[in-house]
């Protein structure tokens, strides 16, 4: 791509050319420009010098003693001031002026919150930012007031990406539906249970509303040490400074300045290389990298527990081997929904469902979140059922989608579950009271010295599975 050069310094778009304004390199070009550390080394022995100093530590010495050492632009020493207790001085020149820091050692330095390994490089780091305090405040401002997430670099060099991915996604809308009609066609012409035509419209509703749905996520930003040169993805500016320059985002690797972070939107889509495995990674987070309505665990899990397991006694409360489910588990983290849990390879389904509840317990954000568990606590109190459920149905408008719709899929099997009770010999409330602990964890429950009671967990889950078309309708 080529760019020319405004008045100001800043690139445009040439003519004929495809792509707008992406990087700005001014901000580069100014960090270039910075003074660069000099460290100023004692030409006399200091007795007891502190090992995590070198040359540049120059023992007790006053601040007009320093100064006059310090006579050229980045010049720097380490101190010790009369008096002091616990701290170093840094002393440098930048803009003529002479300034004097606390200075401070943990195993690596530090003036305020970064850290560095070496004197050098704080001072380098500190150069930088001083000199664009001194030329680019105006500058940088103006950068604060940039808004538009729509012409950021991010949307121009990834708009026809999103495209070919949005036309994939309705391609596959499309064949689906055209599936479901055709499906549709031949129960009516062919004699099927009833049984058989339930677990039909599961697995068909299942396939279509994959890659329907596009949840809004935020992005789970941190703070980031960018090695090379780094550009916010937001605003084109540079990411200066030599350490923690800005954030990037630990589900799709989104990079910015830490102020334009505040700015974008809730519209990670998560990069299936940045996730580790399936287990433990937070829901929301799992369904945009896969791209479909529930986790692909959940969805796997409960076809086949209804494929050949709903009439088996004891399901969800009868443990399965252990070493068998941590055996799935590792081929879900590795293989995805490639993974075989066919009756071959897994002939307890006991197992199945021990790995169901497993990906349940470990979701870093508990399927009913802490902050749906109170509402629906406050909704399990009332006196009368009908007051329940619609208590129950306020308190679930607080689930992010990708829960609500988890835990709505989730109700419904259970709910099928509960109907087989005459052979699988588990109820409503025998269910609730294997799950609550899983799916409604109390917020406290570290503060607790054992398991809190569940008494009205279990009481809101076993409405939602006896009351699921109603709930959830």
């Amino acid at each position: 791509m080529s760019y020319k050069k405004t008045n100001e310094g800043s690139p445009t778009q040439e003519q004929g050319s495809p792509l707008r304004h992406v990087w700005n390199p001014n901000l580069y070009r100014l960090q270039q420009q910075a003074p660069r550390p000099v460290p100023i080394p004692r030409k006399h022995h200091v007795a007891n010098c502190p090992l995590f100093y070198g040359l540049e530590f120059h023992g007790v010495m006053s601040h007009l003693e320093a100064s006059a050492l310090l006579k050229e632009e980045g010049a720097y020493l380490v101190r010790q001031s009369e008096g002091t207790n616990g701290f170093y001085t840094l002393t440098l020149r930048f803009d003529t002026k002479i300034k004097h820091y606390k200075l401070y050692y943990d195993g690596q330095h530090y003036v305020r919150d970064k850290r560095f390994d070496s004197v050098y490089d704080l001072v380098a780091d500190g150069l930088v930012t001083l000199y664009f305090e001194a030329k680019a405040a105006p500058y940088i401002e103006l950068m604060d007031s940039f808004n538009n997430y729509e012409k950021s670099p991010y949307m121009t060099l990834n708009r026809l990406k999103r495209r070919a991915v949005i036309g994939q996604a309705n391609r596959k809308t499309d064949i689906c539906m055209a599936t479901e009609s055709f499906l549709e066609k031949e129960k009516k012409s062919t004699e099927i249970s009833e049984l058989q035509t339930k677990e039909l419209s599961v697995t068909d509703s299942a396939t279509c509303e994959t890659d329907a749905v596009d949840y809004d996520k935020p992005h789970a930003f941190k703070v980031h040490t960018f090695k090379g040169l780094n550009w916010c993805e937001f605003c084109g500016n540079f990411l200066w400074g030599f350490t923690a320059q800005g954030v990037k985002c630990e589900d799709c690797g989104f990079s910015a300045h830490s102020k334009c972070s505040e700015k974008v939107p809730c519209d990670c889509c998560p990069d299936l290389k940045q996730l580790r495995g399936v287990f433990g990674i937070d829901l929301t987070t799992l369904v945009k990298a896969h791209r479909t309505t529930r986790p692909f665990v959940v969805d796997k899990c409960i076809t086949e527990i209804e494929r050949r397991g709903l009439d088996a006694e004891g399901l969800y409360r009868v443990s399965g081997f252990a070493e068998e489910i941590e055996t799935l588990k590792l081929a879900l983290d590795k293989d995805g929904d490639q993974a075989d849990m066919g009756p071959e390879v897994y002939d307890n389904i006991n197992v199945i469902a021990g790995t169901l509840k497993l990906y349940l317990r470990l979701l870093p954000i508990p399927l009913v979140t802490f902050e749906t568990h109170p509402a629906l606590i406050k909704a399990a109190q009332l006196k009368s059922v009908p007051e329940q459920i619609v208590g129950i149905k306020d308190a679930l408008t607080l689930l992010p989608a990708a829960h609500y719709n988890t835990l709505k899929y989730l109700m419904e099997h259970l709910n099928r579950v509960v109907q087989q009770q005459s052979t699988n010999k588990m109820t409503a409330h025998n269910l609730s009271t294997v799950f609550a602990p899983t799916l409604m964890p109390a917020p406290d429950l570290t503060k607790c010295g054992g398991l809190p009671g569940m008494t009205y967990e279990i009481s809101a889950l076993e409405t939602m599975i006896t009351h699921q078309q109603a709930i959830f309708s």
